[in-house]
């Protein structure tokens, strides 16, 4: 049987961006991720929700999403195993996840986890920026993860959904850690070492993070990084420090790219935006309008930089692609498509 593409030496590499952001409203063109397409990714998580997100709003917003993937199949592909991922990368197609950023949308009860699953998220992290009845935030008073937040990363781990630790505070990112029945990860977070903003994480965090098997993802966006216009340079120092820090196999991307809005409703109405991105932390009124984010089109400038900082081939496909694939190989079921060339 001949081996995923995505494993091919000889062929391109699998990019998988874990994370990146569509506006959060039914009336979204999915369309707008050709540009993850056209820059050759092979895999992409979007956001469906976050924390502050009701549930009546994010059920219409995967609908829409789901619909539209499955309209344009010669452009993209709803991914709920690594073979659809395989599937994707043969045929020059873009496969399409899920993720939710933040416990909320649980409504307080693990058993929604799984019917999460099934509508197609594959990734999620507990809290966003702020302190829930799960988990604690990074902009908020630190704490452990609560007696229910075990609950849910148990559930978590049962369903077979990566264990994501952006946007979660100090503490609980550890406990979550150390107590997922599978390796957590980060999706989108910098080193605080390199730039000091609290959504960053400690080396500490980077650490235990790779002594359990996971994978640390490089984030896009300026005000994480040394530049806030979000250049490739400034990106390709956040993964040197950490391939330097933990090994360039633990190392991944998510760019955290926000496509624009087009003045959609993305949010409740009467939203306080200086709570969930504080003006104490940096953020302006707007939260996070305004922020630069490096785009879908860097990718390659990404991928040529690592070469030219001495990264070998084997590296360079690790850290664009196939750890993040290695790593949801060994936590979503199994499940395969059927690969150009095989047997169906």
């Amino acid at each position: 049987m001949p081996q995923p593409p995505s494993r091919n030496p000889d062929g391109p590499p699998l990019i998988w961006d874990a994370h990146s952001c569509l506006p959060l409203d039914p009336a979204a063109d999915i369309g707008m991720l050709e540009r993850h397409r056209l820059a050759g990714t092979g895999f992409v998580s979007v956001n469906v929700g976050m924390d502050m997100n009701p549930v009546a709003q994010i059920l219409p917003v995967i609908a829409s999403f789901r619909r539209q993937i499955e309209a344009a199949p010669d452009q993209f592909l709803f991914a709920r195993t690594i073979g659809d991922i395989d599937l994707a990368h043969a045929t020059g197609r873009l496969a399409i996840g899920f993720d939710l950023e933040g416990a909320m949308p649980l409504l307080e009860r693990p058993d929604m986890v799984p019917v999460f699953f099934d509508l197609g998220i594959r990734q999620i992290h507990l809290a966003y920026n702020r302190n829930n009845s799960v988990s604690g935030g990074c902009y908020d008073e630190d704490m452990p993860l609560t007696a229910l937040g075990h609950r849910v990363v148990e559930a978590i781990g049962l369903a077979g959904m990566l264990m994501d630790c952006s946007h979660t505070g100090h503490r609980s990112s550890l406990d979550i850690i150390e107590h997922s029945p599978s390796p957590a990860f980060f999706s989108h977070a910098n080193p605080r070492a390199i730039q000091g903003d609290l959504r960053n994480i400690t080396d500490e965090q980077i650490d235990a993070c790779a002594a359990r098997g996971g994978v640390v993802c490089v984030n896009g966006i300026g005000r994480f990084l040394t530049d806030h216009a979000a250049g490739t340079s400034a990106i390709l120092d956040c993964i040197d420090y950490l391939a330097d820090r933990i090994g360039p196999r633990q190392v991944g991307l998510g760019l955290d790219y926000a496509y624009p809005d087009d003045g959609m409703n993305e949010f409740p109405f009467g939203i306080d935006r200086n709570y969930w991105w504080p003006a104490e932390q940096g953020y302006g009124v707007s939260g996070l309008q305004g922020v630069k984010c490096a785009r879908p089109e860097q990718i390659p400038e990404i991928l040529e930089g690592l070469d030219k900082r001495g990264y070998g081939d084997p590296d360079r496909r690790a850290i664009m692609g196939l750890n993040m694939h290695t790593l949801a190989a060994s936590v979503w079921p199994e499940g395969t498509a059927t690969l150009p060339g095989q047997a169906p």
